[in-house]
């Protein structure tokens, strides 16, 4: 038999057409407000907040509030992507685009047109405040543009730690074009296992990890600091990356700048076999799981300076309630102190964040 609701979400989540999988109870788990099974109308999703005594609060199942939150995702995703409209962050995507499809189809990388984008985009980071590059890297996009957003958002986090080192113009713009190049190797990759709907099994990761040599020989009219960010963005600390399994200081510095810059943006992003993880899990896991494996001085920039540009922002959560980030404790980065409605709540692994809202 199942329990009086096994979680809590958010009224608000309810929406016209939805089939319920199963009951929905009141805040306080007493009072039935729908039958499992049942398709809700609009009529009923207003009946249902007059019978909640004016609580925001419903009880539901997991699935029923993991089913609420991916239609949340999807109604994201369409209106996000009528507002990204940012002159220097829209046209690089679509040039990016433009030079993965070039390169799958003739083996040869336009050395002109990558120069242009990637000054464009060095001049719009900038004359662009971090929080509102952040907002852009932490929006989420639809899985079938990952490549061409993922090589862009890349550069921007470059750009953005050159800014946080305090690099000269020239050497931030050389890390602006490193994350541009990063993975145009993978534009060489089967398309099969580039856009598998699922983890890759070991003989196609072994494919998969030739992508980084292939970028650099893709390149030889670039800079030695390109195409060595390229070739080294997967080489880890310890000497347990590929291609080459170099460590330490034997990995450029570009690389070593880059490597962060992907894995963060990797996992930010949704794909078509994950959802996106929310930036102070990823800033949780940069502390611990990869302080082995990526440079730590470059790990603990980002770690000291990400948080103060995340703060005030609307962040959605497991609840399907939105918040804004009110403070973020160092010692307990993964779950910030969030305002609700007028109140401060300090997230946990019951009530989490589930991923930054996009603001125009």
């Amino acid at each position: 038999m199942e329990s009086k609701g096994n979680t809590t979400a958010s009224v608000d989540l309810l929406y016209d057409g939805m089939v319920t999988p199963h009951n929905i109870y009141s805040s306080g788990g007493d009072v039935l407000l729908l039958r499992q099974g049942r398709t809700m109308l609009s009529s009923q999703i207003d009946a249902i907040k007059r019978m909640n005594a004016g609580q925001n609060i419903i009880r539901v199942s997991f699935e029923t509030r993991k089913m609420l939150l991916e239609h949340n995702l999807s109604c994201k995703l369409v209106s996000q992507t009528e507002q990204e409209s940012e002159p220097g962050y829209s046209d690089v995507i679509d040039e990016t685009l433009t030079l993965l499809e070039d390169i799958a189809e003739e083996n040869t990388i336009s050395h002109e047109s990558l120069h242009t984008a990637s000054e464009e985009l060095s001049d719009w980071i900038e004359s662009t405040s971090p929080d509102r590059i952040l907002d852009l890297v932490n929006a989420i996009a639809p899985a079938d543009e990952y490549l061409q957003r993922h090589c862009t958002d890349v550069s921007l986090l470059n750009g953005l730690i050159g800014k946080w080192l305090e690099f000269p113009k020239e050497d931030i713009e050389t890390l602006v074009l490193a994350g541009l190049v990063h993975d145009t190797g993978k534009a060489l990759i089967p398309s099969e296992i580039l856009n598998a709907p699922r983890k890759l099994a070991v003989a196609e990761f072994e494919v998969m990890k030739t992508h980084p040599v292939f970028g650099f020989d893709l390149l030889p009219a670039f800079s030695a600091a390109v195409r060595n960010g390229a070739q080294g963005h997967h080489e880890k600390q310890n000497g347990k990356g590929y291609p080459y399994g170099v460590s330490g200081d034997d990995i450029p510095l570009v690389a070593r700048i880059t490597a962060v810059s992907d894995i963060y943006d990797a996992m930010v992003s949704r794909r078509s076999y994950k959802n996106p993880n929310n930036p102070f899990h990823i800033l949780s896991l940069f502390k611990t799981h990869y302080i082995t494996e990526l440079d730590p001085h470059i790990v603990e920039l980002f770690i000291s300076n990400m948080p103060n540009e995340l703060l005030n922002k609307p962040v959605l959560l497991s609840d399907g309630e939105i918040g804004a980030i009110h403070a973020i404790d160092p010692d307990d980065i993964e779950y910030p102190y969030v305002r609700v409605h007028g109140q401060e709540i300090k997230t946990s692994n019951q009530l989490h964040c589930v991923y930054m809202y996009f603001e125009e």
